[in-house]
């Protein structure tokens, strides 16, 4: 797993707090309308303590990162599972690209089949995730959650992220998209392109959970990512 912009997490986490800072904009304007007497207090009373100034709450973000490190800790099962499945030996090995530090599941040679198999199953483990969790609670958005957010988020993000690396063929050679890639005989712009389309459609249903097409879509590009293990086995 290559860990997403710290940038791009921020915007996730402004994402979760927005009904929380929406609701502390609803009771401002309830005071300003108030007895006289409650405006002797510009400020109101003082947040209670762990909540910040934008109403995020100090324990909300740390069990939101708790999601996302759960979400990471299944899409990592994923491979070696996989791998483990298919009696490739799968381990654990340090990487780097640039200055960055990374680290990859690794697993010995196996056929193209196999290959694409035990690369693609972390995707396969976010897409079960991602779907669960939008089946079972379509308005997640609205909702307390931040755990499932961050399992939510860390699966959007990290198909965002291999998706656009996939495009640009950018990564260290252990990339999933450029192993499933290999697999399928096929420019890996086409596998970004079919990771980076559940990001999507998931943030589309996150945020409008009514509207049917980004729904229908969002399954069929993630039953896509499965099918095509018919292709490497070709």
């Amino acid at each position: 797993m290559r860990p997403a912009p710290a940038a791009v997490l921020s915007i996730a986490l402004v994402t979760m707090a927005a009904p929380a800072r929406a609701q502390d904009a609803d009771q401002s304007r309830l005071t300003a309308v108030g007895p006289p007497a409650t405006l002797k207090s510009p400020q109101g009373p003082p947040a209670p303590a762990g909540v910040g100034k934008d109403g995020v709450d100090a324990g909300d973000v740390a069990q939101f990162l708790l999601g996302g490190a759960l979400g990471l800790g299944l899409h990592e099962s994923g491979h070696v599972l996989a791998g483990a499945a298919f009696g490739a030996n799968p381990g654990i090995k340090a990487i780097r690209y640039g200055f960055i530090p990374f680290f990859a599941i690794t697993h010995d040679p196996v056929s193209p089949a196999r290959e694409y198999t035990i690369s693609a199953a972390g995707f396969w483990v976010q897409s079960l995730t991602s779907e669960w969790l939008l089946t079972r609670r379509p308005n997640l958005r609205e909702e307390h959650a931040p755990i499932a957010k961050g399992v939510l988020a860390f699966d959007v993000l990290a198909s965002a992220v291999y998706g656009v690396a996939g495009m640009a063929h950018i990564g260290p050679p252990e990339s999933d998209t450029r192993a499933m890639a290999a697999s399928l005989r096929v420019n890996e712009a086409w596998v970004g392109t079919a990771v980076m389309a559940p990001a999507i459609f998931d943030t589309w249903r996150y945020v409008r959970p009514d509207a049917k097409f980004p729904r229908w879509a969002s399954r069929i590009s993630k039953a896509t990512l499965v099918l095509l293990v018919i292709r490497a086995a070709q």
